[in-house]
């Protein structure tokens, strides 16, 4: 039996603009997610090389067994929905809310 996945998360660098891209694509689906700056902590460091063949690529996103380097928002959101949907969001933000979100402007509600 596998542990319930209790979030997303985002392995980042500062300056990383696929990292800036891919944050907003998922605050614009209203998908929370925890970010880790690999520069900051040494062991995220160590588990995105595990995952990107030795390299510290990222963005590198981890949901439950799935794992993936630079996917888009919407393979992150399908990995979501198929590993751990309780943790898509009960719905849909519309464009304004969700650009807004994208633009970190509205924190997804709790």
């Amino acid at each position: 039996m596998s542990a319930v996945v209790e979030e997303v998360v985002v392995y980042t660098r500062p300056g990383c603009p696929f990292c800036t891209a891919l944050r907003a694509g998922l605050r614009r689906q209203g998908l929370a997610f925890t970010e880790v700056d690999i520069w900051q902590d040494p062991n995220a460091a160590a588990v995105v090389r595990s995952i990107a063949d030795g390299n510290e690529t990222v963005p590198t996103v981890v949901v439950g067994e799935w794992q993936a380097v630079n996917p888009s928002a919407s393979e992150v959101v399908s990995a979501v929905a198929d590993q751990a949907p309780h943790l898509l969001p009960e719905q849909q933000p519309g464009k304004v809310d969700g650009a807004l979100k994208a633009l970190g402007l509205r924190k997804a509600r709790d």
